[in-house]
This record gives C-alpha cells, sequence and structure tokens, in this order.
C-alpha cells in the first residue's frame, strides 16, 4: 500500500497530497459543476473513499489530449479549443478512481470506476477553485503532472464536502 494519501475537498475545491500525517502539497481543483453524488450519469463528484485503480498517460507531453482514456494524437491549443467548444478536455495525464466503499461509491448505480471518474489535467486557461467539471476532479496540467509522478496505483483518495483537512486538530 502506498504512503502517500490524496483529499479532495470539495467545499474549498483543493486537493491535498499527504505521506502519512504530513501535507507535502495543496492544489486548486475544480469538481462538477452538478455538486456531489455517486449515481450513474449524475455528472457530480462521488464522496468517500477511494483508490488509484490506475494511472494514464506517463511520459505524454503536457496537453495531450485523451478520449476514452487513449491519446488522441492531439495536443491541447486554444485553436483546437475554438474548433470544438463544446468538448470536455481530459489533458495530460489521468488517475482512474475505484470506489471502495460497497453501496456509495462501489458496484450498481454508484460505481465511480464504472462513471469514470478521474482526477486529470485541463486546459489551463479554465478556472481553478470554481466546481465546473462533469464529475471528475480537474487540476493544472503541471499540477497534475507532479501528483501524478508522486503516488502509486493503490493510493487512498477521500473526497468529502468538508472545509478542512480530515486529519486537521478539532477545535472547541
Amino acid at each position: 500500500m502506498s504512503e502517500h494519501r490524496i483529499e479532495v475537498d470539495v467545499a474549498s475545491q483543493r486537493l491535498r497530497l499527504y505521506r502519512s500525517t504530513e501535507l507535502l502539497v495543496e492544489y486548486a481543483v475544480s469538481t462538477a459543476l452538478k455538486g456531489v453524488g455517486e449515481r450513474r450519469n449524475s455528472e457530480c463528484t462521488p464522496r468517500g473513499r477511494h483508490v488509484v485503480r490506475a494511472k494514464i498517460g506517463a511520459g505524454m507531453p503536457a496537453n495531450t489530449v485523451f478520449v476514452a482514456r487513449r491519446p488522441t494524437g492531439e495536443i491541447y491549443t486554444p485553436g483546437l479549443a475554438a474548433a470544438e467548444p463544446g468538448r470536455d478536455w481530459i489533458l495530460t495525464r489521468i488517475l482512474w478512481l475505484s470506489g471502495l466503499e460497497v453501496g456509495r461509491n462501489r458496484l450498481g448505480h454508484v460505481d465511480t470506476f464504472r462513471r469514470f471518474v478521474y482526477i486529470h489535467g485541463c486546459p489551463n486557461e479554465l478556472p481553478m477553485g470554481i466546481p465546473l467539471s462533469h464529475g471528475c476532479v480537474r487540476m493544472r496540467n503541471s499540477d497534475v503532472i507532479a501528483l501524478f509522478d508522486a503516488v502509486e496505483t493503490g493510493t487512498r483518495v477521500l473526497i468529502q464536502e468538508g472545509g478542512e483537512p480530515a486529519n486537521a486538530p478539532h477545535r472547541s
């Protein structure tokens, strides 16, 4: 099992990478425009305990375009975006998530893996810190490369609505 873990805080739109209890780095992200939820076709970001099931895109150039987890041969540019304005861009790296909580985010109509929920790169001109995705966790390309290189398959991921890290001290 990985010594790293990832926490995604939907309320603050932040992703935090820990080694044991030590916070290593924090990134701004963009989760789902439609909020949190686990149901298939909801376009919501699923909550709960997950694991990085697969890492896709190692060694590919930044801005590599992926469709169905395969590189298309395209490199994202603003010109390409202008030609296809409605496209949901999945760029650079993919960390494909799988739920660990049967009935909440695993199996049946709430299966994160079968919903194709990822942590992935997106066009750098898209804002971070604002929910805008179609269910995934979007990151800046340089940030997703750094995260991808730091973690391995099996890394635990907690997605919560919270507002502070899960291991933060309780305040009275």
